[in-house]
């Protein structure tokens, strides 16, 4: 079993703000999301029903962040209207040093299989920066299909789906 693989998932808390706050600091994590100010120390002691965040662990090491999302029901709309049955992922590695280790291909299943263990949900939406190449890449490598260029707020994002049809195949976890 690869290194990667014995990545595990637990719930984000509040006693886990200042460890989010130094990894929002971090250039690769600026580059890939310049313009959002998470709140931790709100985020994390709001659990409304439509959300799941999640901190990456390997080998109880924290590496990784990972929110899921219902788009429908989402309290800012950030999606706007959307179908039912969706999830939005978002996610990073914190260490710069921990990119390009296999980590966030193993974080990204486990948010998967989370998504599509709901029998209900039809797909996976993500939105990594047009400028985010290495994202695409990512994302296309995993099966997403790109729809469209969508701008959120101040950022300029390729919007990016996973049907369950296409993932069904492709699960490891």
């Amino acid at each position: 079993m690869s290194e990667a693989h014995s990545i595990r998932l637990r719930t984000a808390t509040l006693a886990d703000a200042p460890l989010l706050r130094h990894w929002d600091e971090q250039p690769h994590v600026i580059a890939a999301d310049p313009n959002d100010d998470w709140k931790w120390e709100t985020e994390l002691s709001h659990t409304p029903p439509w959300r799941e965040q999640w901190i990456a662990e390997l080998a109880g090491r924290p590496i990784g962040f990972i929110q899921i999302i219902d788009p429908a029901l989402e309290e800012s709309h950030y999606w706007g209207e959307v179908a039912p049955n969706l999830r939005a992922i978002d996610m990073w590695i914190g260490k710069a040093e921990d990119l390009g280790q296999g980590y966030g291909t193993w974080m990204m299943q486990l948010a998967l299989a989370r998504c599509f263990a709901d029998s209900s949900v039809t797909a996976v939406l993500v939105d990594p920066l047009v400028s985010n190449r290495r994202a695409h890449r990512f994302y296309e490598r995993l099966g997403f299909k790109f729809l469209e260029h969508r701008r959120f707020g101040d950022d300029d994002c390729s919007v990016y789906q996973l049907n369950r049809t296409d993932w069904v195949g492709n699960s490891n976890v």
